[in-house]
């Protein structure tokens, strides 16, 4: 396994991994509860035609866990500075953002706060941010209150602690990957620890519950007007989280340049079917 490597981030220990000498800079950016292991399949292929770069967001992975409103606020504006500055002082150079699930918010945030460091925007499979304050006035009265009081619930310290808990066993990943793949042979040990060994690092539950909680920033239908690049959007047909109708209505926005279905893949086709996302990646990179 690669040592991981560390960039200094406002105090705090960032982790990220990279491969390839030439090319274009990339920056690959994992969804929730995720590292830049998630990548891992991509990494070195993607590496063969750019200066691939995957990191891992603060709150997750190995980065540091500071304490959600007292050391940093964990927001969709706090991801895209950190990318940007990332991209600045370790990529040196203008970079397509790339990113899976809410890596894709936080791809969009970071191109339109450093625009002239955006070469472009992917997002594969990318949050549509169903819970969010403002989506909820377009659901019945019922699934919005229950969203809200489940998050009122978990915001109490000892309730969300335990709850964590319960979700931070190898059983009960297994069971949600389980759900989010559709290749099931995909959801193996190692993606299990990848998944479970940074959510047994003190601090993990705070930021968890931090993000729970976490119903207000950008929507991508706020985003994706303003980009000052163009973007594609890669959508796993049988996402379970993210609608496909839904991510089609992302397509109509200008911005858009491609909308490519992949069929029969879930949540996570880059590490799902690697073999199917390296090349169309590779081709949209040269």
């Amino acid at each position: 396994m690669l040592e991981d490597k560390t960039w200094n981030w406002q105090g705090f220990p960032i982790t990220y991994q990279n491969y390839g000498e030439q090319g274009p800079g990339v920056i690959l950016i994992h969804g929730f509860g995720a590292s830049w292991r998630h990548w891992r399949k991509n990494l070195p292929v993607l590496g063969q035609v750019s200066r691939c770069y995957a990191l891992d967001l603060i709150g997750f992975g190995n980065s540091a866990k500071p304490t959600p409103g007292k050391e940093i606020e964990y927001t969709f504006e706090t991801w895209g500075q950190q990318v940007g500055e990332f991209c600045e002082q370790v990529v040196g150079t203008p970079a397509f953002f790339v990113g899976n699930s809410i890596g894709s918010i936080v791809a969009m945030q970071s191109a339109i706060a450093y625009p002239d460091l955006a070469l472009g925007v992917a997002g594969i499979n990318c949050s549509l941010r169903l819970l969010h304050e403002r989506k909820r006035l377009e659901i019945p009265w019922y699934r919005s209150q229950g969203a809200a009081i489940a998050q009122l619930i978990l915001g109490n310290a000892t309730i969300g602690n335990l709850f964590f808990r319960q979700i931070a066993r190898p059983q009960t990943i297994k069971k949600i990957l389980l759900q989010a793949y559709q290749r099931q042979e995909a959801v193996s040990d190692e993606l299990i620890e990848i998944i479970l060994k940074p959510a047994q690092d003190p601090g993990a539950s705070d930021v968890f519950r931090a993000f729970t909680r976490y119903s207000q920033g950008p929507l991508p239908e706020d985003l994706l007007p303003n980009l000052p690049c163009e973007a594609i959007l890669l959508w796993g047909t049988k996402d379970p989280w993210e609608p496909l109708e839904l991510g089609r209505e992302l397509a109509k926005f200008p911005t858009v340049k491609q909308f490519i279905e992949l069929e029969g893949l879930g949540h996570c086709p880059q590490d799902e079917a690697p073999e199917i996302v390296n090349p169309i990646l590779q081709q949209w990179f040269r």
